[in-house]
C-alpha cells in the first residue's frame, strides 16, 4: 500500500456515522468478557453438531462418513471466507483501539461486500463438483453420493453463512460478543427441531437423511443472517451500516493483505486433512473414518472453548496495538493461552475418562467403530493442552494481522509432520491407532513454533493500521 493510498483512506470523511457511541462501548472488554459470550455461542453450535451426529448415527457407520466427508469438504470450501474475516478481525479491532469508529463500519461494510461475491462462486464451485471432491476419500459409491447430496445443499445456503461469518466476527472485533451469542443462540434452537423433520421425514417431508442435516441447518442460518443484516442496517449495533465510502483500493487491499496467507493457511490446513482422511479411508475402511469424525464431534465442546479464547485474544490484541500498547497486547495473548489451556486441559481429561460411553452413545453396538473412536479419543484429548495454544496465541498473532506464520507453522506441523507420519503408518501397515497418533507430532510441532513467534515479539509491528498513518 503506498503513501497516497494510506493518507486518502486516512483523510477522508467519508460516510461517517455520526451515531454516538456510549462509553461503555469505548471501554476495553476484559478476556472473559469477549470469550464467554463466545464459548456460549459456539457451545450451542457444538450441541448441535452432537445431536446431528446422534440422529446420523441411528442410520448408520456410511451415513455418519458421509456427513463427516461432507462437512470437511465445506469446511474447505470457507477459505476464503474465513479469509476475508480474519481481515475483517484485525482491521476492525485496530480501528476501534484507535477511536476511529467510522472506519471500523467502513471495514464491516466492505468485508461483507467482499464476502457475498466470494459466496457465490464458492457455491457454484461445491454445488457442481461435490461428487469428484468427495471421492478422494475412497468411499464406496452410497456413502459417496450421501456426501455430495450433503454438500450441494450446504452450497445453496452459502450465501447466508457467509453473512453471518463475518459480520459476527466485525461485531466480535469491536467488542461486542454479546450479539453474535443471541443470533446463534436463536439459530441453533431453529436448527434442533429442523433437523429432526429433515433428516427423519415428518410434517408430510420425505426423510432426508444426511442431505436433511444441511438442509436444516441452511434454513437456520438464513433466518439467523436475515436478523442480523436487519439489525444491523437499522442500526442497532456498535458497527454502524453505511452506504457509501467503503470503497476504498487501500482499504480493500489492506483486507487482503492480511487475509490472503489466512486463505493460504486454510487451504494447507483442509488440504492436510483430505490427505490425512484419505489415507484413513482407503486403507481403513468406513468405520475408521466414522470413528475420527464422531470422535472429533465430541471434543468439539474443548475447541469450542478454544475458539472463545481464540476471539478473545484476537480482539484484545488488535485493539491494544490500535492504541498503541504493545504490552498490554502481549499481556492479553498470554492471559489468553493459560485460560485456554486450563479450561480445554480439564474438559479433555474428562472426555477420555467417559470415551468408551460417549462413543458407545453416538454410535450404538457398533464394536468396531467404538473401539476406533475410544483410540481417537485418548489421543485427541490428551492433546487438549497443545491445541489451546493453536488457538489462542494463533488468534492472537492473528489479531495483530500476523497471518503468515500460522500459516508456516500449519504447513510443517500439518502437512508435513501429520500426513508425513501417517503416511508412513499406512506404508509399513501399522493399525489405524499409528495413524491417529500422527496428530500429536503434529500439535506439538505447531504449538512450539506459535509461541516461539510470539515471545519474539515481532508481531507487534507487522502490520501498520493503513488508516492512522
Amino acid at each position: 500500500m503506498n503513501s497516497q493510498e494510506q493518507q486518502q483512506v486516512q483523510k477522508s470523511p467519508e460516510a461517517p456515522t455520526d451515531f454516538p457511541i456510549d462509553a461503555s462501548a469505548m471501554a476495553r472488554p476484559s478476556i472473559w468478557q469477549l470469550a464467554l459470550p463466545s464459548i456460549l455461542g459456539n457451545l450451542s453450535y457444538t450441541i448441535v453438531g452432537m445431536v446431528q451426529t446422534k440422529f446420523v448415527g441411528e442410520l448408520g457407520p456410511q451415513a455418519l462418513a458421509a456427513l463427516g466427508a461432507g462437512q470437511r469438504i465445506f469446511f474447505a470450501m470457507q477459505a476464503i471466507l474465513m479469509a476475508i474475516s480474519a481481515g475483517t478481525t484485525a482491521l476492525v479491532a485496530r480501528s476501534w483501539g484507535a477511536g476511529d469508529y467510522d472506519e471500523a463500519s467502513r471495514v464491516t461494510m466492505a468485508s461483507l461486500v467482499l464476502a457475498a461475491a466470494f459466496s457465490f462462486a464458492i457455491a457454484f464451485f461445491g454445488f457442481f463438483l461435490a461428487s469428484p471432491v468427495a471421492s478422494v476419500f475412497g468411499l464406496d459409491p452410497i456413502t459417496l453420493e450421501l456426501a455430495a447430496q450433503n454438500i450441494r445443499w450446504l452450497s445453496i445456503f452459502n450465501l447466508a453463512f457467509a453473512a453471518m461469518f463475518v459480520l459476527s466476527a466485525a461485531l466480535r472485533a469491536s467488542g461486542d460478543a454479546w450479539s453474535p451469542l443471541w443470533i446463534s443462540g436463536g439459530v441453533n434452537l431453529l436448527n434442533l427441531p429442523l433437523l429432526y423433520v429433515f433428516i427423519f421425514g415428518y410434517w408430510g417431508l420425505p426423510a432426508m437423511g444426511v442431505a436433511g442435516a444441511a438442509i436444516a441447518a441452511g434454513i437456520s442460518f438464513s433466518v439467523g443472517s436475515g436478523v442480523l443484516l436487519v439489525l444491523w442496517v437499522r442500526q442497532k449495533f456498535r458497527v454502524r451500516h453505511v452506504s457509501s465510502g467503503w470503497w476504498r483500493r487501500a482499504r480493500l487491499r489492506a483486507l487482503l493483505d492480511i487475509g490472503y496467507p489466512a486463505a493460504l493457511e486454510q487451504g494447507v490446513f483442509q488440504l492436510g486433512f483430505f490427505i490425512f482422511l484419505m489415507l484413513i479411508g482407503n486403507a481403513y475402511g468406513t468405520e475408521a473414518f466414522a470413528a475420527y469424525n464422531i470422535g472429533v464431534n465430541i471434543l468439539a465442546v474443548c475447541m469450542t472453548v478454544g475458539f472463545g479464547f481464540s476471539i478473545a485474544g484476537s480482539t484484545l490484541v488488535g485493539q491494544h496495538l490500535g492504541a498503541k500498547d504493545p504490552n498490554a497486547a502481549s499481556r492479553s495473548g498470554w492471559r489468553s493461552l493459560w485460560l485456554a489451556v486450563a479450561s480445554m486441559g480439564s474438559l479433555g481429561f474428562l472426555i477420555v475418562v467417559f470415551a468408551r460411553q460417549l462413543a458407545g452413545y453416538f454410535i450404538g453396538d457398533d464394536a468396531k467403530t467404538i473401539e476406533y473412536t475410544v483410540q481417537f479419543i485418548y489421543l485427541l484429548g490428551a492433546m487438549m493442552p497443545l491445541l489451546a495454544v493453536e488457538f489462542a496465541i494463533g488468534g492472537a498473532l492473528r489479531g495483530a494481522g500476523d497471518t503468515r506464520f500460522p500459516l508456516i507453522a500449519t504447513v510443517l506441523g500439518l502437512l508435513v509432520m501429520r500426513c508425513g507420519l501417517a503416511a508412513l503408518a499406512v506404508y509399513l501397515k501399522l493399525s489405524v491407532f499409528w495413524v491417529y497418533a500422527a496428530l500429536v507430532g503434529d500439535y506439538v510441532l505447531k504449538g512450539t513454533l506459535l509461541i516461539w513467534r510470539f515471545r519474539k515479539g515481532k508481531w507487534k509491528k507487522i502490520v501498520p493500521n493503513p488508516a492512522y498513518q
